[in-house]
């Protein structure tokens, strides 16, 4: 193989591998902020049901108030009842005091509505905030092990970078100068596989003289609709008998 044609093909697989490993680093902060976005639903969830119980606490106080007073009124009531003369007074009293007890009732009854309500809501708020603690306790381990990718991926890269540019001092100044040209132009895709006869990349058919010429890879030669630098790798069964030979 022709030495150029083998070092390009090796620079593309650095180049290759170093962008894929940028990409996902460069992944790695919506992945953060999406870690930190179901935290915080979890955390809204959890506000939003203390909310309600709070307020179902407020509520249940409020109508605790205002038994209080209607009951210090049934008891004025009850107080007036030994002091009436009339029977008409009389029967108006115990009207009073039959409307103060039915009122009793009534918010004595909205207060067990609460009380359910408020045991409820404590139930719900228990199993939201083990849910926000299972997310906080996930979101840690997914910040570490991201963190740990990352710097396997940054010592990656610097460690291509090295291999790169010694590899680059090997090529001759021509054969790169047209790598970095066809890099810009096709997304720092360079070198391509002729396959079957055709570009393994923009996947046009080779001609007949055209492919030939690419299976003896002696030579650097560009595929005549991408542009891209084409080698041919031999079948698995014909490189083994080659190597034995």
């Amino acid at each position: 193989m022709h030495p150029d044609l083998d070092h390009l093909i090796h620079l593309q697989h650095l180049d290759t591998e170093t962008a894929r490993a940028q990409a996902t680093i460069a992944a790695m902060p919506s992945e953060l902020a999406a870690l930190d976005e179901r935290v915080a639903a979890r955390e809204q969830a959890v506000a939003a049901v203390r909310a309600r119980l709070e307020e179902s606490q407020r509520g249940r106080r409020e109508v605790e108030r205002d038994v209080a007073v209607v009951q210090t009124r049934l008891s004025r009531y009850k107080d007036q009842l030994m002091t009436v003369k009339t029977n008409k007074e009389y029967q108006a009293m115990q009207h009073e005091i039959a409307t103060a007890e039915r009122e009793v009732r009534t918010m004595e009854d909205r207060i067990l509505d609460r009380m359910e309500e408020m045991e409820v809501l404590g139930a719900e708020l228990k199993a939201a905030e083990s849910a926000l603690k299972a997310e906080r306790a996930e979101m840690d381990a997914e910040k570490k092990k991201l963190d740990a990718v990352r710097a396997s991926l940054e010592t990656q890269v610097a460690e291509a970078g090295a291999r790169r540019e010694a590899l680059v001092a090997r090529i001759s100044p021509d054969a790169l100068a047209l790598f970095e040209h066809v890099a810009r132009r096709r997304q720092g895709v360079v070198v391509a596989e002729a396959r079957d006869g055709h570009c393994a990349e923009c996947h046009v058919r080779l001609r007949p003289q055209h492919f030939n010429e690419v299976r003896r890879n002696d030579s650097l030669i560009q595929c005549e609709s991408c542009l891209r630098i084409l080698y041919y790798a031999p079948p698995a069964d014909a490189a083994q008998a080659q190597a034995d030979a």
